[in-house]
Order: structure tokens, then sequence, then C-alpha cells
């Protein structure tokens, strides 16, 4: 299936819709294989102990299979998240970014399927891997 929106596009995208956010995170890449998503990771993404918190990393997670679905379908707003599943393996790397690698494994008409390995900038261990569900509005 072609790409519908590329790394700019995604990147207005989440910048026009989700402004609030849009500051956290970077499209690194888009493709065919997939998307890898950069979360800029801050101060206010620590949690007690100094390691990225899980509300953060699930945050990086969302996010790029939302915008892997939207690389294929387009600027389709309204599509959300219906189940979800997150798997904390190890602890992310202090000082560095998180990276958040999305598969599309199914895309219907009116779902998506997928999974997202989150990594520690410059690591090959994963530090987390989640598995989303995400519903498409009908076409109208």
């Amino acid at each position: 299936m072609e790409l519908r929106l590329d790394t700019a596009g995604l990147s207005g995208f989440l910048e026009r819709e989700f402004g609030q956010v849009a500051q956290d995170f970077a499209v690194e890449r888009v493709g065919p294989e997939g998307l890898l998503l950069r979360l800029k990771v801050a101060e206010r993404h620590l949690r007690p102990g100094g390691t990225v918190s899980g509300p953060s990393i699930f945050a990086l997670a969302d996010v790029a299979m939302y915008l892997a679905i939207l690389s294929r379908i387009g600027p389709v707003a309204l599509a959300v998240t219906t189940n979800s599943s997150i798997d904390f393996m190890r602890k992310p790397v202090a000082g560095r970014d998180l990276l958040g690698e999305a598969r599309l494994l199914k895309l219907g008409r009116s779902l998506a399927v997928g999974d997202v390995l989150v990594r520690s900038e410059g690591q090959a261990e994963p530090v987390a891997r989640a598995s989303l569900t995400y519903s498409i509005p009908p076409v109208r």
C-alpha cells in the first residue's frame, strides 16, 4: 500500500491536531515497513529515580502506531485506540531519547492492528513492546 503521508506530512498533522504534545515527538522515518518515532525525553517525562515514566513510554507507542496508520490512510484525526497491551522489559538508558518502531500487522477498512518496539537510542535491546488496535472511522 502506498504512503498517503510522508515524514513532513505526519509532522505537520501532529503539530496542527495535537500541538499540546507535538514538541515531545519527532518523526524519524516512515516507509512501507513502518514508522520510527522519537520521544525527546525531557525532565517532565521522568519518574522518581530518574527513569522515563511508564505513561511516557506508552504515549510514544500509541502516537507511533497512530502515525503509522495515518501514513497509510491519510489525515484521519478520529482514528482511535480501541485496545492496547504493553510489556515493560527493562529500564531505559538515562539521558537518552526513546525510539518507537511501529509496524502495521493488519490494516483493514475499520480496524488496524500493529506493534511497537521501544528502545533507548543507541541500544539494541527493547525497553518495551506494545500491541495496539485502532478503530478507523468509516469514509463518508
